[in-house]
């Protein structure tokens, strides 16, 4: 029995099993991430053959693989929201990204260096590199396919989605003071005038302005070119994967941070023309690639985890990422939606789901291949950890909470409603 015939069968059944399970798990409270997590470890632990899965030993592989995870996820996440971008309207979205992540990650990195014993440079890593939320693990709480209504989507799952499709940008220049000060000094002197220059100003401009750029772009080729080019005509989902390489390679070929460029691309692609169904076929294909791209990284979360990802994990390092999870993350959260749009219990809610994924490897394996970084080991496995109990934990909440929440919103509305009509009755003449 070949390796490589086993991975195949293994993948065939996955893909098979991303179709289905969708549609068996629906209004279930267990999460398809959940099953392909548990899918992995089975494979591995059985005699297959295969190798088993090593971040640590394959930091390049590992980075590209969870690079593309994230940047088909991104453009998914942009073409979904129906919400026209405004300071307003974006709201909750600001106060994540300006006040509850920065702080999470202070808050991760201080305590991985006091509690768990990280150096600084280190600690600074596992506190940026668990920043970011997840756009590729959290399908089930965030908005559905785009709509030709604006305000057609929630609270809770706008600013889910919208948090995680810049926040994966944004950690990025948190990760890059970790890599100064492990490869100079701890010294501010000696790398912050450049980092604040180049890694913060520069390179967030670039991604901002490119992705807006290549995003104009490509509504222009796909809306209002003549008529034999004009790409919306044809329905051709694949052009999802050209949006998104191309933002994403252009804005890194000119140093600029294309995480956000593909968000922000897709979001200037949805403005070219709001309300054209093209951007469902768009959307249908990242988010069919997405889901392959979900299983293959699963597999192989599981299979890492079963081959001793968790081994070197300390119990002071668990506790930091169990805080993170269960404290930090749900505090801080609800803290930076105080005076938000939405209700408190939808505030609870944002807060409590931030779940973590796909980008916390990523950004892990981008660093460890810049740098030397002492207990890497020790980062993995803490990352690890975090990544599958969000998983499992997130996974099996979200589903009735979410139905509690849309639920009360109802009856709220009902509510509202009637005292409404009340009111109009007796403001009526005669």
């Amino acid at each position: 029995m070949e390796p490589v015939d086993v991975a195949f069968a293994v993948v065939g059944v996955g893909a098979l099993l991303a179709g289905i399970l969708p549609r068996v798990l629906e209004r279930r409270p267990l999460s398809m991430p959940i099953a392909f997590l548990g899918l992995g470890m089975v494979v591995f632990l059985l005699p297959t053959g295969l190798p088993v899965p090593d971040p640590l030993a394959h930091p390049e592989l590992t980075t590209h693989l969870t690079e593309i995870g994230v940047i088909v996820a991104l453009m998914g996440a942009g073409l979904k929201i129906d919400r026209p971008l405004s300071w307003a309207r974006w709201s909750s979205t600001w106060r994540l990204l300006a006040i509850a992540m920065p702080l999470c990650i202070a808050a991760v990195a201080l305590l991985g260096w006091w509690w768990a014993g990280l150096v600084p440079a280190a600690a600074l890593l596992l506190g940026s590199a668990l920043a970011p939320t997840d756009p590729v693990l959290a399908s089930d709480v965030q908005v559905g396919e785009p709509t030709d209504v604006e305000d057609s989507e929630d609270e809770v799952r706008f600013a889910l989605t919208s948090e995680a499709g810049l926040n994966d940008g944004l950690a990025f220049p948190f990760v890059y003071a970790a890599i100064a000060i492990a490869t100079t000094s701890l010294a501010p002197g000696d790398w912050l005038a450049h980092w604040f220059t180049v890694d913060l100003v520069w390179k967030v401009g670039i991604g901002v302005g490119g992705g807006l750029l290549v995003g104009w772009l490509l509504g222009k080729l796909f809306f209002r070119a003549p008529s034999q080019l004009r790409l919306a005509r044809h329905a051709e989902g694949f052009l999802a994967l050209a949006a998104t390489f191309l933002a994403y390679g252009l804005v890194e070929v000119a140093g600029g941070y294309g995480f956000l460029a593909v968000f922000v691309a897709a979001r200037a692609i949805r403005a070219a023309e709001r309300t054209h169904e093209f951007h469902s076929v768009l959307h249908d294909f990242a988010e069919q690639v997405e889901r392959l791209l979900t299983v293959l990284l699963l597999l192989l979360l599981g299979g890492a985890v079963v081959g001793g990802l968790l081994g070197p994990l300390t119990w002071p390092a668990a506790a930091v990422g169990l805080a993170l999870v269960f404290v930090l993350r749900p505090l801080l959260g609800w803290l930076s939606l105080r005076g938000a749009p939405g209700r408190p219990a939808e505030h609870w809610v944002i807060a409590l789901f931030g779940i973590r994924g796909v980008g916390s490897f990523y950004y892990l394996a981008y660093a460890t291949a810049e740098a030397d970084f002492p207990q890497a080991e020790l980062l993995w496995a803490t990352v690890g950890l975090v990544v599958v109990v969000s998983v499992v934990v997130h996974g099996i909440a979200a589903t009735p909470v979410m139905q509690l929440l849309d639920r009360a919103g109802e009856r709220t509305g009902a509510r509202d409603d009637g005292a409404a009509d009340e009111r109009a009755v007796a403001a009526a003449p005669g």
